[in-house]
């Protein structure tokens, strides 16, 4: 609601400041007639238009953004089948490598990223370890698992999983009582 509230405002400003400097540089180059007791200094004058041309300018670019869509939160995969089109959001591959990766037993706190490539998917795994299995065959079965069931589950083929173990998860120490 906020970013909606944010656009409509930048909307509203971006027309008023515009319709202000187009005013003003048709008032400081005479195209509408202004009566003034003084006159105005030729510096003034100048400084006058260039500064209700870059304001005008300014405006433009604000209605450009006030207008236009977010591609950030649109990111999707899409496919053409025959019976119509399909649309996967990266949010819900990001999902499915976050769930097939956190099946591996030894794995914890998994983060994921999806980048999409001309040769498919690449799978970035963030995640931290029990420690109580050897990495190389935990990345290892993390990668198949990932690659694996993001293949199985879109159909998008799976170019590339990149596993990167941050930590170990530190398991609280329990001390045992002799009495």
């Amino acid at each position: 609601m906020a970013k909606i509230l944010d656009r409509l405002l930048l909307f509203i400003y971006s027309l008023s400041i515009g319709a202000l400097s187009v005013i003003a540089i048709l008032l400081l180059t005479e195209a509408i007639p202004l009566k003034l007791d003084g006159s105005v200094e030729r510096p003034v004058w100048i400084a006058g238009i260039v500064i209700a041309a870059v304001l005008f300018l300014l405006s433009l670019r604000f209605f450009y953004i006030s207008i236009r869509r977010d591609r950030s939160s649109l990111s999707s995969i899409d496919q053409r089948t025959e019976y119509g089109d399909i649309q996967i959001s990266t949010e819900t591959i990001e999902n499915l490598a976050y769930k097939a990766a956190s099946r591996v037993r030894g794995i914890r706190e998994v983060k994921t990223r999806i980048r999409i490539t001309e040769s498919g998917l690449d799978i970035v795994v963030r995640a931290m370890v029990d420690g109580d299995t050897p990495i190389p065959t935990l990345t290892e079965e993390v990668q198949k698992q990932v690659h694996d069931h993001v293949e199985e589950i879109t159909g998008i083929p799976v170019s590339y999983v990149s596993v990167y173990i941050a930590n170990l998860v530190q398991s609280p120490v329990i001390k045992s009582r002799v009495e």
